[in-house]
């Protein structure tokens, strides 16, 4: 999380100084280069339950400072930090702790920095941040179940969505009020505790009626709202933004999809009138993207996958094309940021490679790409608001992530941040980034962990499969994947493969999955082990398999469709059936059980239990709230119906991500034990 402080004098970044989790907000000069510390790490104190499940939202492990934001319109530095009490800083004064903030919920400054808006209760509030007068509440109503100024679970979980309120510039916030009193109550029991604990979760399953979601709007002085129109059919409001016209007037934008997400809508509400500006239809799905802004002269940028892959265009304040900025085989993977007096879009980009991340620039006006990144790697950026540099983070798998300022007109390029860690340091061994070939012919990039010695070996596939993530890259974190390196410093070949339907290869590599999960995704793992035994790398006789979430559904699939080659398993937090899942996601890729029961079918675990044979432990926490215990209760009852052996390990205190230190090493210490007792075994006799 780097950034500039809203004057441009400085880079501010999340970072903990020893390595571990507890992080610090820090600040380097922009032109002396000094370090010092804004704020933390400090003690932790004890979380809400609704900042705990948000935390699940955001998948924030970190402690300390999580987050920080800046006024993006104050004329003096305005800061926030988010906790138990909200801190705030104005204008280089010390943090201080914000009274009439306690227990606030997503937390957000106004653009100017005069005030903060926040939820509690199910309702929202506002309150000056120089604390000369008490908190406002703007709603009224809230329930169980109706909240206002909230985003609901499938927008945060599914969508990135992660706020359900926004200030305009002019005095007024849109909000999003939710009710879901008709989603039945999903409950969830601690059973690890002393004392008795049930907390209750409106969960949509697939197929199921979603939360009834409106926006309104509400002026600050008055308290008056008001709810603006949204399409009758039944979709999902994913973005909300006020954008800026040419005459200087702030309107509100919204982005929604359909409930079978192939139709999306750009919104514009002018007082009482919406305008579609943008109207897309697109197989099979839609991939919403958070790049639409608008300009100073009312004109906006826009991301469609249209041509398959992801591209910048720029478009009239009516919705019409100006011009498309970007185009070819590979993809956008993110606007850095707009310099519009210069007339320049910074952004991520697939162009070199899918394994890699360039950080590019292309002029408002078309014309050539410029690349501002050196070749190979990862990078990302943040652009100062004066246009003049960008903060950028850099690694690979032979490097530590770095901190690099570099000036726009390309006069200085120098590091800010460099950590003494390497893979030498940390005696470990970069994964070897190579191809396999799926059946169709499709390449796909995997990583390799050697062992020492010659093949073959003992194979471990790390699995996750899933769309909208791509695990294979030239990147650090794959390097320090300790996990993979201490299996094969045990004398295992760990391989990661991206099978198709995963993310970063464009709309159709991603499609491959539609309607049938837990087929196309088997096939290619399997191939790829296949392809390292024909090399005399991979023992076929002695093949595991491991992964959480989605990894943890490939895992116990692999098993039972290709019961000859996987063998011992290891399945963390597992899909069992699609029909137990939300409907955001699910139903994205798989359409609703009653019109896709087929691929429901074989795509659930429980109707292909009764063909387990080898050795598999089942992970999983008590009080998962993502991905329910109720999937690894169920396979558990397939399986004892088919009287197929299983092993289990619960955590009945954890959640979808697992914390506690202690449990993670257990969990790690089991791991290892399960593959060294039933897979190192198949290899000895």
């Amino acid at each position: 999380m780097v950034g500039f402080t809203p004057d441009s004098s400085a880079v501010t970044w999340l970072h903990a100084a020893d390595g571990g989790l507890v992080r610090s907000l820090w600040r380097i000069d922009v032109e002396s280069g000094e370090r010092s510390v804004i704020a933390g790490p400090g003690a932790d104190a004890p979380m809400s339950r609704e900042e705990e499940l948000l935390r699940e939202r955001t998948r924030t492990r970190e402690l300390g400072v999580a987050s920080y934001s800046w006024a993006r319109e104050s004329d003096v530095p305005a800061l926030m930090i988010p906790g138990p009490t909200v801190r705030v800083s104005v204008d280089g004064e010390p943090l201080r702790g914000l009274p009439g903030s306690e227990g606030a919920l997503t937390p957000t400054l106004s653009p100017d920095g005069t005030q903060l808006s926040f939820v509690r209760g199910g309702e929202l509030f506002v309150l000056a941040i120089d604390g000369s007068s008490e908190s406002k509440q703007l709603t009224s109503g809230a329930e169980d179940g109706l909240t206002h100024g909230l985003a609901d679970y499938i927008a945060q979980e599914e969508f990135g969505q992660l706020r359900g309120h926004w200030w305009s510039k002019d005095g007024r916030i849109a909000y999003l009020r939710v009710d879901e009193r008709h989603v039945a109550p999903y409950p969830i029991v601690h059973q690890g505790g002393n004392d008795v604990d049930v907390e209750t979760h409106r969960y949509p399953f697939a197929g199921d009626e979603n939360a009834h979601v409106s926006l309104w709007i509400v002026d600050i002085e008055t308290g008056d709202s008001q709810e603006l129109p949204l399409p009758e059919e039944d979709g999902y409001l994913v973005r909300v933004a006020w954008w800026s016209t040419a005459d200087g007037r702030q309107r509100l934008v919204a982005q929604w999809v359909d409930r079978e997400q192939k139709h999306l809508q750009l919104i514009a509400f002018d007082r009482n009138d919406s305008t579609v500006l943008i109207d897309e239809l697109q197989e099979p799905w839609i991939n919403v993207s958070d790049d639409a802004q608008s300009l100073k002269d009312g004109s906006f940028l826009w991301m469609s996958e249209a041509s398959g892959f992801r591209h910048l265009s720029l478009h009239a304040p009516d919705g019409s094309v100006i011009r498309t900025l970007t185009h070819g085989d590979w993809m956008v993977d993110g606007v850095i940021g707009v310099d519009e007096d210069s007339g320049w879009v910074y952004f991520n980009s697939t162009r070199g490679s899918a394994l890699e991340r360039r950080v590019e620039r292309v002029s408002l006006s078309g014309g050539e790409i410029e690349t501002l990144s050196e070749p190979g790697g990862l990078h990302g950026a943040s652009l100062s608001r004066d246009g003049k540099w960008l903060a950028m983070v850099s690694s690979s798998l032979n490097s530590a992530p770095t901190i690099s300022l570099v000036a726009i007109d390309g006069s200085e390029r120098r590091t800010l941040y460099e950590s003494d860690v390497s893979a030498d340091s940390l005696q470990l061994n970069a994964p070897e980034l190579r191809t396999f070939s799926a059946a169709d012919g499709t390449t796909l990039y995997g990583a390799l962990y050697r062992p020492d010695g010659d093949g073959p070996h003992p194979v471990l596939v790390a699995v996750y499969g899933g769309p909208h993530a791509q695990t294979v890259l030239d990147v650090w974190g794959l390097t320090v994947d300790l996990r993979a390196q201490y299996l094969a410093q045990q004398g295992y070949l760990v391989l990661k493969l991206d099978n198709r339907g995963m993310a970063g290869r464009g709309l159709e590599f991603e499609a491959h999955l539609h309607r049938r999960m837990g087929t196309i995704e088997v096939d290619d793992q399997a191939a790829a082990v296949e392809q390292l035994a024909g090399e005399g790398l991979a023992d076929l006789e002695c093949v595991g398999v491991y992964g959480w979430s989605y990894g943890g559904y490939m895992t116990v699939m692999s098993m039972l469709r290709r019961p000859e080659l996987f063998k011992v398993g290891v399945s963390g937090a597992p899909v069992s059936d699609w029909d137990g899942y939300d409907t955001g996601y699910t139903e994205r890729y798989m359409g609703t059980p009653q019109n896709n029961a087929e691929g429901y079918r074989e795509g659930s675990l429980l109707t292909h239990a009764d063909k387990l044979q080898g050795q598999l432990l089942l992970i999983h926490g008590g009080v998962d709230e993502n991905v329910h215990f109720r999937h690894t209760a169920r396979l558990i009852t397939a399986l004892t119906a088919a009287d197929r052996d299983y092993d289990l390990l619960m955590f009945p205190e954890e959640r979808h991500m697992p914390r506690d230190q202690a449990g993670l090493e257990y969990q790690e210490r089991r791991v290892a034990r399960y593959f060294e007792r039933h897979l190192k075994s198949l290899q000895q006799s």
